[in-house]
């Protein structure tokens, strides 16, 4: 005959609702939520004990009770614990001819500056026009032997899409046009439409190859590439490719305005908070958008961020140089921002947008959907308005 136990003392809900009302006291944060969980689970296993149980049964109820008991004490404790305080590493400086600022989110202080300043180097060792030692100086100046390095090879990439996707509007040959019309660092030119005509022999993607020996071939030597359109942006790139590899997930980095955003900052624990700059602004520095990034890059360009007055005429100067026509003129855009996975893409569709009109540039936008963007433009009235791909105007914080 199986004995019978009684189980007068075993009561299940008196345990756990004696935890509970410790767990209060102490007011441990969390608690209440995971309790009520697992109260709920006993009563659920009927493992509330009112009639004396075989011992058969006892044993494996009993069994079931401690798991259920350990499980949720588990996920409890889980949830109890203080999670390691974060900390926000923050560094700033000169490089690529603008400002930069980077921070990045650890567990930890930590120290990234060498290599910080180790991209900066090897950048302008590739591809900086005023180092006359750089590979796009020598390559400028006619020497077919140099061997690009692979930053060198991807911006050459990216150029050759937006290039197409553009219809040519973005084209990193136009260098001898920029040190024409003052924006590089050869010799200012005194243009006239002849001289003009007579220089765009010597601009056009199609006209330079990325060979198999990564040499550059050029149909003419006087041919000069400049990729200060998409250098900032994929400076960034690299960066970021740089803090990725460092398992940092939470970072926001800006070079000269443009930004790449990655998770969320720590201070807000939303996402990233980027200012665009009012182009119309007459003193000062005033913000036309706050926008809200994640996992995304930024970039911006307008004509009121560089220019060249002449001093004789008074005449200004604009630094978008249309590469089919060969001027500076203002198109109807005032400024652009566009988002993209990658700044180096960002950066040089953001020039792009300043080449062409309003237009041309919804047309380029309804073909890459990968892209948003906002353009701040002058109606036939002559009045500011405002352009937003649906994505972006979503983008822009309220």
């Amino acid at each position: 005959m199986k004995r019978k136990v009684p189980l007068k003392h075993f009561d299940t809900i008196m345990v756990t609702n004696r935890l509970f009302e410790f767990f209060q006291k102490e007011k441990v944060s969390r608690t209440r939520v995971v309790f009520k969980k697992i109260l709920f689970s006993i009563q659920f296993f009927g493992l509330r004990f009112k009639k004396p149980l075989e011992m058969t049964n006892f044993s494996s109820k009993c069994t079931t009770a401690y798991k259920v008991l350990f499980l949720g004490l588990t996920v409890l404790f889980l949830n109890c614990t203080p999670k390691k305080e974060q900390v926000k590493n923050q560094t700033w400086g000169n490089a690529l001819g603008t400002t930069y600022s980077i921070i990045y989110i650890a567990d930890e202080e930590l120290d990234y500056q060498q290599e910080i300043d180790s991209v900066f180097q090897v950048l302008n060792q590739s591809m900086s026009t005023y180092i006359p030692s750089s590979d796009i100086s020598k390559i400028n100046a006619g020497d077919s032997t140099i061997v690009v390095d692979d930053m060198f090879k991807e911006v050459f990439d990216v150029s050759s899409k937006v290039h197409k996707a553009s219809n040519g509007y973005f084209d990193p040959t136009v260098g001898v046009l920029a040190n024409a019309w003052g924006f590089g660092p050869g010799e200012q030119l005194e243009l006239d439409s002849l001289r003009v005509d007579s220089l765009l022999r010597y601009v056009g993607w199609e006209k330079v190859q990325l060979n198999a020996d990564n040499t550059i071939t050029k149909a003419h030597p006087s041919i000069r590439f400049d990729f200060n359109a998409v250098a900032k942006g994929y400076a960034i790139d690299r960066l970021g490719a740089m803090l990725d590899g460092k398992g940092i997930k939470n970072y926001l980095v800006e070079v000269g305005g443009e930004v790449l955003a990655k998770g969320t900052n720590m201070d807000s624990g939303k996402q990233w908070s980027v200012g665009i700059d009012d182009p119309q602004a007459e003193t000062g520095r005033q913000l036309k958008q706050i926008v809200s990034l994640k996992d995304v890059a930024m970039a911006s360009s307008g004509n009121y961020r560089k220019f060249r007055v002449d001093p004789e005429t008074g005449e200004k100067y604009v630094h978008t140089i249309n590469p089919k026509t060969g001027y500076t003129k203002n198109s109807n855009v005032l400024a652009t921002s566009v988002v993209a996975k990658t700044c180096a893409v960002a950066d040089a569709f953001a020039t792009t947008f300043m080449a062409m009109d309003l237009e041309d540039s919804k047309k380029v936008l309804e073909n890459h959907e990968e892209l948003e963007a906002y353009i701040i433009y002058l109606n036939e009235n002559g009045e500011a308005k405002e352009f937003f791909t649906p994505g972006f105007e979503a983008l822009i914080s309220q």
